[in-house]
């Protein structure tokens, strides 16, 4: 294998077509910047999607990577392990959550969540309490499950009979939602700030709106935090500035900075309904995963790094601003902390992958929400140098999008 030229080519050849990748082989990272096969450099404010939350291999995630990975690996749910002890521990302890379930991904924490509702319902109100209510463009994951409860027809058609019970309405339009709520309803799914479906902030009244009608109607109110949390926001999770808790939260993408590892929170009252052998994981938990997010989790939950992204958010801000004062695309900038959306205006409608192609080819790496937003999930603790370079990189893609 290790003649074997690894080449973009090669994945034409060997890999199901189900992505579309760059031309470009990242094959190393260091803080914000990753080198490709021809060592050409790139900034990085795509962070493998709202994952890199310390940027690439920062050194206390490799040290502790290092260190589990030569006491041990994987002992599967038969047993518990110290690190997933100590993680579940820290989370429960800086959360409104009593109890914590541990899996590898954002859709493996909102299965668990949305098989824990309809189960809660289940068992406390009868097998008529089993419609869960989601939101249009929501992004949910890409399990079968998780994928319907997602707002985008277009990922779950054409793979045969969906599960049922399941209702969207519109994001921020609270009559709607309250129009299709009733005692049948078992859980409303929602992200706190709308991150594939084109970054969109909630209204605050909209999201105390939405926990009343849960109340009154005995739902629980599920928060998928797998793109906001673990301080994407400014908030160690976003619902921490909404002045809203919800019953469940779904948590993955950063919590690892990179390791896979996903994390389903409750409350003990609700936890207790998974009793042994209702759902579970062979990776779920595993020392590895764990020991690594415990770390991670443990960095960004300070107020020094928490501040420090707010104040990231004002360079990119300003400088968004700036670029867009000379070349007139953005009709707006949405979201909040290091989840942010340039939405372009009618002149440059459906054009975001233009722009992240013109990006790419200034050495940046950023991401779309759809055809009309481009979008930025960086490391939070990404430096002031990389931001006004990354910037300076992305005016000058910007200008050739704009001059054509």
């Amino acid at each position: 294998m290790s003649g074997m030229a690894v080449t973009r080519e090669l994945f034409d050849q060997v890999m199901v077509p189900n992505y579309a990748p760059a031309q470009v082989i990242p094959v190393r990272g260091q803080g914000a910047r990753l080198w490709d096969q021809e060592n050409r450099e790139y900034i990085d404010f795509a962070g493998g999607i709202a994952v890199n939350c310390l940027g690439h291999c920062h050194p206390a995630l490799v040290g502790v990577l290092k260190e589990q990975s030569e006491k041990l690996w994987h002992v599967s749910n038969v047993f518990t392990n110290e690190p997933a002890l100590r993680l579940a521990s820290k989370m429960v302890d800086a959360t409104f959550a009593d109890k914590a379930y541990f899996c590898n991904s954002g859709a493996e924490a909102n299965e668990a969540a949305f098989k824990l509702a309809r189960r809660y319902a289940l068992d406390h109100y009868g097998e008529e309490k089993n419609q869960i209510i989601a939101f249009n463009q929501g992004f949910h994951g890409r399990t079968f499950f998780t994928v319907t409860v997602g707002g985008q027809a277009i990922y779950s058609d054409g793979f045969g009979p969906k599960p049922g019970q399941i209702s969207h309405v519109d994001y921020n339009d609270i009559e709607a939602l309250a129009a299709i709520m009733s005692q049948r309803t078992c859980a409303v799914v929602m992200e706190p700030l709308q991150g594939e479906g084109g970054v969109i902030s909630p209204e605050p009244e909209y999201v105390k709106a939405v926990r009343e009608l849960c109340d009154k109607h005995n739902a629980l109110l599920i928060f998928d935090e797998v793109q906001t949390g673990v301080g994407r926001t400014g908030a160690l999770f976003a619902y921490m500035d909404l002045g809203v808790t919800p019953d469940i939260l779904t948590s993955a993408k950063s919590l690892g900075g990179g390791f896979p590892i996903g994390a389903m929170l409750t409350t003990s009252e609700i936890a207790k309904v998974l009793t042994p052998g209702t759902h579970g994981s062979t990776y779920g938990g595993n020392p590895l995963a764990c020991a690594v997010a415990e770390a991670a989790f443990d960095m960004i939950n300070t107020s020094a790094i928490l501040h420090g992204v707010k104040e990231r958010e004002a360079w990119f801000r300003d400088g968004i601003a700036a670029i867009n004062e000379k070349y007139q695309c953005f009709e707006q900038v949405r979201g909040k902390g290091l989840l942010l959306g340039c939405v372009l205006n009618e002149q440059f409608k459906d054009r975001a992958k233009d722009f992240l192609q013109a990006a790419l080819d200034e050495q940046l790496m950023v991401l779309v929400a759809g055809a009309n937003v481009i979008r930025f999930a960086p490391s939070l603790v990404i430096s002031h140098e990389d931001v006004t370079e990354g910037l300076a990189r992305f005016e000058r893609a910007v200008a050739k999008v704009v001059q054509g």
